[in-house]
């Protein structure tokens, strides 16, 4: 078996390919970002943590579709450190989470260009929120890291 080494241009075409060929481009990601964060402001649980921790969402809006061309198209361009941010939110619960979640799935259920692109954009999602979970709280068993308590 030959081991082909590829460049970081050649990768990143072959990760744009493969998300076209599911319906996912720059186009679908502005979509995605525009409604899901519709629906997170009007939650009436989610909405008014977001509300106090976003001021402009503009910006937000913007850095998140960078964050998710990144992740989806492997982008590169976004550069931003989402674990401190997170963890500065005193007012968020693990089960919001799950939430955030619903509301993900949801919106690529009335958004998504094909179930392909649904379930991937959903397994990155739920790593996501995992992987959050975990920095802002850690695992149950063993407590939360910096002394906070899940609730």
């Amino acid at each position: 078996m030959e081991t082909r080494i590829r460049t970081a241009d050649e990768r990143r075409e072959e990760i744009a390919a493969a998300a076209a060929s599911m319906g996912v481009d720059e186009d679908y990601i502005s979509t995605l970002v525009d409604n899901f964060y519709e629906r997170v402001r009007a939650h009436p649980l989610l909405g008014p943590v977001f509300d106090e921790a976003i001021g402009d969402w503009g910006p937000h809006l913007a850095k998140m579709k960078d964050f998710w061309a990144s992740v989806a198209l492997n982008a590169g361009r976004y550069s931003g450190k989402p674990v401190p941010k997170h963890k500065a939110l005193t007012s968020v619960q693990p089960w919001h989470f799950d939430i955030w979640l619903g509301l993900f799935r949801a919106t690529l259920a009335d958004t998504a260009p094909s179930p392909e692109a649904a379930a991937y954009f959903m397994e990155r999602a739920e790593r996501i929120a995992e992987s959050l979970k975990l920095a802002m709280f850690g695992l149950p068993e063993i407590g939360a890291p910096g002394g906070r308590r899940q609730s």
